[in-house]
């Protein structure tokens, strides 16, 4: 099978050394296997011919068939169009070319009979179909009754003459040459267990249906046999894992009561309470944890984290938290040295603008085991900086560290590799996270501290600017902070955007000194200036901050109630989101404002509906995956994500549970892949080396 399926595609007849270096080229097809696995992205309905008197204009695209009565020549110069008059005894339609006229009018006949394809316009009381298809009528195609294959083509393809309908003659032609080399990828038993069409009468089915159903069999086999083998994959590598990797057994948890009787300065949540007890499960489970802690901005991740800590340290282990900027770690730092100081316990920072002397210092306390917790960024990955025994490792917004960097973490303790948790704040959809994280245990804490109000967030166009002024005036007057954000440094010629700079000018017009104190913070200054101005605002010092999304994953100031997004059209979801959650991090009410044009697009609007319908994280992040799909939204080549030929992660949430689902029941009867039932399975795995991402490809 994979020899057949590995043969370049200028063997093909017709495709030849020329075609096939503009299909490699432009659409990555090298072998046979490329090409079958081309798959169309819709279908053409011609099953049917319509009546031209049934014909409207919310039609998609309709198959008739008629005579060319007459053709003619309209209009001068540019606007010179062929009109031919189209009639089929029902009514008559207008058939239209704009380009190419005079090269279209020498191949059509009046008075021949043709089948016309097209969308169906209506301009006063007449139709018209502009640039349609046009066939002969001919004994086949009188016929009707196929759903016609629309495939990915692209512009210089088409200027050699291989547009879609040439890709599916070819299509045609491999199917005819296949057959013989196509094999059941999927047991016998789960074939019947979800009534699933065969392989061969799938990929036969998806390019060249009979009818809608038996397209809608074959989309459900294939996108079932390729998340199913995706789940596979992880769940293989999760079983790998956990029976290789022990981990060290902490079920001691002494500490962690003292701290819960006489320093927890508030009740956890019922979320909160439930995640730490899968994570206490996992540490005294004696097998090495990998675990995604989701939970929105505010809901309380970080202490559960410090939780996870002290089962290590009661237990004799050293504990490291990981975040990604130096504003993160510190901010992390801070808060947990309050609590660690009530409980005796050791902790440091360390960054890259830690001091010699101090590296130093830190170093031999770790090494020793005097020093219990070590926050930092990507420093901690460093060679010098080697733990006594490092138990846990907390990793803050995981997708901004690379696997690679996890593994160095693993590294730092040569006995049992720590235990890891993942804090990720970006809500991510639990399709992705199935996909994405599929290998690690996921807890999410989905409800936020007591005494939280919701923030309450609006949409206010620019001509509302002045009440929206005066709302800021009345918020500061009552000791409040506020943010506003702007999504450019400097003014771009080709966006008419309001930069920053001119957003920091009118500011500080409307809220003159010493009245009022603006800060300004952008990426383009020296991170000592940034840390000055935040500091200023963290200090209460200004009262309004002026920014670029730089303060997206940025400090916390409990004070801060409003939020106003300049150009807020010019956002993604999980970006709104992300900056919404910069405030409301106090007792106080928080508002976000959202500010745009009057002039929105479909998809913009979409998403400030969502953001003024709903706080819900989880519920924003489904929007954004059905807006923008997998790949933008993780920002990674991971895991399979843009590996997928057929699936679609936002639409196929039910078919991934189930084929997840039949994955794991396969694993757990006979995890090695050894029955005699699973030998399709096996020989489909085989056949893909280890790092092709996707093992349901044909090879």
């Amino acid at each position: 099978m994979a020899g057949f399926f590995s043969t370049p595609i200028e063997y093909l007849r017709g495709i030849g050394p020329q075609k096939a270096d503009l299909l490699k080229k432009e659409l990555q097809l090298f072998t046979y296997g490329d090409l079958i696995q081309h798959y169309p992205f819709r279908h053409e309905d011609r099953t049917r011919f319509y009546p031209i008197a049934q014909l409207n204009d919310q039609m998609p695209y309709v198959q008739l068939k008629g005579r060319i009565r007459s053709l003619e020549m309209v209009g001068e110069g540019k606007k010179k169009r062929l009109v031919a008059y189209f009639s089929d005894g029902t009514g008559e339609i207008e058939l239209v070319w704009f380009a190419k006229a005079a090269w279209v009018a020498k191949s059509l006949r009046s008075g021949t009979d043709y089948v016309a394809f097209g969308k169906p316009s209506k301009f006063g009381q007449k139709y018209s179909i502009a640039h349609p298809e046009l066939e002969v009528l001919t004994d086949y195609n009188n016929a009707g009754g196929y759903l016609q294959p629309v495939y990915h083509t692209t512009e210089k393809l088409k200027r050699k003459f291989i547009d879609s309908k040439a890709i599916s003659k070819i299509q045609e032609q491999l199917l005819k040459l296949a057959a013989d080399y196509i094999h059941e990828t999927l047991p016998q038993h789960l074939l019947e267990q979800y009534r699933l069409m065969g392989k061969k009468e799938a990929l036969q089915g998806i390019h060249f249906p009979k009818d809608h159903e038996w397209l809608a069999k074959a989309l459900f086999r294939l996108k079932f046999e390729e998340l199913f083998y995706i789940q596979l994959r992880l769940l293989k590598l999760k079983l790998g894992r956990t029976e290789k990797y022990k981990g060290q057994v902490f079920d001691n948890p002494e500490l962690l009561t003292r701290f819960y009787k006489d320093h927890l300065p508030f009740d956890l949540t019922g979320a909160q309470k439930r995640v730490v007890k899968e994570i206490y499960a996992d540490v005294r489970s004696g097998k090495q944890m990998n675990r995604l802690l989701q939970g929105d901005v505010g809901s309380g991740k970080t202490i559960v984290a410090f939780i996870s800590m002290l089962l290590a340290i009661g237990c004799g282990a050293q504990a490291a938290l990981m975040a990604p900027t130096e504003i993160l770690a510190t901010q992390h730092y801070h808060g947990l040295k309050e609590f660690a100081k009530k409980l005796g316990l050791n902790i440091a920072l360390l960054t890259g603008s830690t001091k010699q002397k101090a590296r130093r210092q830190i170093h031999e306390a770790l090494e020793s085991g005097v020093l219990h917790i070590l926050v930092g960024t990507h420093a901690l990955l460093e060679d010098p900086v080697q733990f006594k025994n490092l138990g846990l490792a907390v990793i803050d917004e995981q997708h901004r560290f690379g696997v690679a960097q996890r593994a160095r973490l693993w590294n730092k303790n040569e006995l049992y590799p720590p235990h890891i948790l993942v804090m990720t704040a970006t809500p991510i959809p639990r399709t992705l996270a199935m996909t994405l994280y599929g290998d690690l245990d996921v807890s999410v804490i989905d409800e936020l501290p007591a005494g939280r109000k919701p923030i309450q967030t609006v949409h206010r166009y620019d001509a509302h600017r002045l009440r929206v002024f005066g709302f800021m005036k009345e918020q500061i007057k009552e000791g409040r902070q506020i943010y506003i954000v702007y999504p450019l440094i400097e003014e771009s010629e080709k966006l008419d955007l309001k930069d920053l700079t001119d957003g920091y000018e009118s500011i500080c017009r409307a809220f003159p000194q010493p009245e009022y104190q603006v800060s300004i913070v952008h990426g383009r200054q020296k991170p000592e200036e940034k840390e000055y101005e935040m500091q200023r605002f963290l200090k209460k010092q200004t009262q309004i901050m002026v920014a670029t999304t730089v303060i997206e994953v940025g400090v916390n100031v409990p004070n801060a109630s409003v939020m106003i997004i300049e150009n807020a059209e010019r956002f993604g979801l999980a970006q709104l989101h992300q900056l919404r959650g910069r405030v409301g991090r106090g007792a106080a009410q928080s508002y976000c404002i959202l500010m745009t044009d009057f002039k929105l697009s479909k998809e913009a609007r979409i998403r400030i509906d969502t953001m003024v319908r709903t706080n819900n994280g989880f519920e924003i992040a489904d929007m954004d995956l059905r807006l923008r799909g997998p790949g933008d939204i993780t920002g990674t080549q991971q895991s399979g994500i843009t590996d997928l030929l057929v699936s679609d992660l936002s639409k196929d949430s039910k078919i991934l549970q189930v084929a997840r689902d039949a994955a794991s029941a396969l694993l757990e009867e006979d995890p090695l892949l050894e029955l005699t039932q699973n030998k399709d399975v096996k020989r489909q795995v085989e056949a893909q080396t280890q790092d092709v991402l996707n093992w349901s490809r044909i090879s």
